[in-house]
């Protein structure tokens, strides 16, 4: 690994900074995009005999990119695995989360920085992500629950934790689940024939 050490620390002093040409309309923040992400390292890496290529690997929440960098004498690096989740699992959802695990897995690989643009959108996106396994959780502990009474200590608690987080949707969606277990513990009554006066 010498050789591309000597040449990476070589490129490195060359690396520009990231410019922060673009705009986040959600945000209304300034950042560098993947192509200016490139730009900043690409030439001072191919000046040096250093080519950069990420690889991805399979992941069903997200997306994991490798950043990898191949020395033309053969030897390599890789910068570790950068894991984003996807705020919706579809096309579009993924598309956004490999759009910045790529320019945020090349940024620290190469130690450079710039002005986080979706990053908060993918944190959102993990917060929701741990509130949806959480809320999940606690719909099964609701329907686990034996006994009236261990079904209300249960909702209790949850309520608690949502009602901190000032989470409303996670409130209605747990008092709806305990009510929903309620009438379906109800014993079904068939209805009663009339009496017809002789």
């Amino acid at each position: 690994m010498q050789k591309i050490a000597s040449a990476f620390i070589k490129a490195k002093k060359a690396f520009s900074p990231a410019l922060k040409s673009n705009v986040n309309p959600h945000f209304k923040s300034k950042y560098a995009d993947l192509a200016t992400c490139l730009e900043a390292v690409n030439e001072a890496l191919l000046d040096n005999g250093i080519a950069v290529t990420q690889k991805t690997h399979p992941s069903e929440t997200g997306i994991t990119v490798e950043t990898i960098f191949i020395h033309e004498s053969g030897e390599t690096i890789s910068g570790g695995e950068l894991h984003v989740p996807a705020a919706k699992l579809d096309p579009q959802g993924f598309g956004s989360a490999l759009s910045y695990a790529r320019r945020y897995s090349l940024m620290a690989a190469c130690g450079i920085a710039a002005e986080d643009d979706d990053g908060q959108a993918a944190a959102a996106a993990h917060r929701k992500q741990q509130r949806d396994q959480w809320l999940k959780t606690q719909f099964g502990r609701i329907d686990a629950a034996k006994t009236s009474g261990e079904m209300k200590a249960v909702l209790s608690e949850a309520l608690a934790v949502a009602v901190g987080e000032n989470d409303n949707d996670a409130i209605d969606q747990l008092k709806a689940k305990a009510q929903a277990k309620v009438e379906a513990a109800k014993p079904k009554t068939s209805p009663q024939p009339e009496e017809h006066a002789a």
